[in-house]
């Protein structure tokens, strides 16, 4: 996959990687009841247009993103050796920021009278984004490498202004999430808490959400954690922790972003790239021709998976916090095989095995 190369001075004002994969054909959201609708379809509704009904639909679109960004990061966490170094901790944080993000969606969907549907949200990879975010990026598995940063990581997360990113011909998930807040401004919907969870997840503490300046911020968070403010990126370092794509950023080129008299710059303290285990890219429709015992490990690993879904499916349909915490512990033991998979090597000589991350039911 070809992208632009970016030294480590570079300023904020490089492509995210516009030389990208061939497309492909555009995402399923809930698997089992038909594609997500497009992002571009949902924007193109008239703002008057855009009622609770546009506010379900779109905030079911909103989980499948939120759960799309996932399976990749920690596929790049989990190659990471050490676990204590500088990127690990960054990918982990990120993890969490995302964890977070998604549940903060099932809430706002079931404040206003909808269900999530994370199962049936779940994207095969590779792929693209559902709803046809990001149209140019083609998410896919592997292991840590700056390129894997590069293409995926920094692609799905990039700001949405000029100086960060050149594609202008798809909506971004800033643009989404800014629709979105407006609806709800607009429509000013009844919200309930029943049904909603809490959790401290990571640094954070999701909450049930029942007015208007409680979306408000909920949406900001989303928005400032993943790709920043639209303005500047300092407007994203107000803890000390640069928003995903920064953050990205700062593995990928080696340096901590820092702002110079030539604006934002990746000239920073050193951020070394962590040794990995080669978890190789997985080929679509996953791995064909793996041992017996490897197969026992992808099914062990997809079963936990499927399972994770499920609990989560559950937590939000009985508003259940034990529930939610169960799903988060069969997160965990997910690990366990993802780490024997990459530490099993191909036959051809071609990297290491990793997860695969089928969806259920494929």
């Amino acid at each position: 996959m070809a992208s632009a190369a970016l030294t480590a001075a570079a300023p904020v004002t490089a492509a995210t990687g516009s030389a990208v994969a061939a497309p492909v054909p555009a995402a399923g959201c809930p698997v089992t009841t038909g594609p997500c609708p497009s992002v571009a379809s949902l924007l193109a509704v008239p703002k008057d247009g855009r009622d609770v009904e546009w506010l379900k639909e779109s905030l079911q679109v909103a989980v499948a993103l939120e759960l799309a960004t996932i399976p990749p990061y920690l596929c790049g966490w989990w190659s990471i050796e050490d676990r204590s170094s500088q990127a690990a901790r960054l990918i982990r944080r990120i993890l969490a920021d995302e964890m977070y993000h998604m549940g903060v969606v099932c809430n706002l969907l079931v404040a206003v009278g909808g269900r999530p549907r994370i199962a049936d949200a779940a994207l095969a990879y590779p792929g693209p984004l559902p709803g046809g975010v990001r149209a140019e990026v083609n998410v896919y598995l592997s292991g840590l490498t700056r390129s894997y940063v590069h293409d995926v990581m920094m692609a799905i997360e990039a700001p949405d202004v000029p100086l960060a990113r050149q594609v202008e011909d798809a909506p971004s998930i800033g643009d989404f999430y800014d629709a979105l807040l407006g609806a709800f401004k607009a429509a000013a919907p009844e919200m309930t808490a029943r049904g909603q969870l809490s959790e401290r997840i990571g640094n954070d503490v999701m909450e049930p959400v029942t007015d208007l300046d409680g979306v408000e911020r909920s949406i900001g968070i989303i928005k400032e954690q993943g790709e920043g403010t639209a303005s500047s990126p300092a407007e994203a370092f107000g803890d000390d922790h640069p928003a995903h794509y920064y953050a990205f950023g700062e593995i990928y080129h080696g340096r901590q972003l820092r702002e110079t008299e030539d604006g934002w710059q990746f000239t920073g303290a050193p951020v070394p790239f962590p040794a990995t285990r080669p978890m190789a890219r997985v080929p679509a429709g996953g791995w064909s021709g793996a041992s017996t015992a490897v197969q026992g490990l992808l099914e062990q690993f997809d079963t936990t998976y499927a399972k994770v879904l499920s609990t989560l499916d559950a937590a939000w349909t009985d508003g259940d916090p034990r529930t939610l915490r169960s799903a988060v512990r069969a997160m965990g033991a997910m690990e366990a095989p993802a780490l024997r998979l990459m530490e099993t090597a191909l036959p051809d000589g071609g990297g290491n095995y990793g997860p695969q991350f089928r969806p259920p039911g494929t």
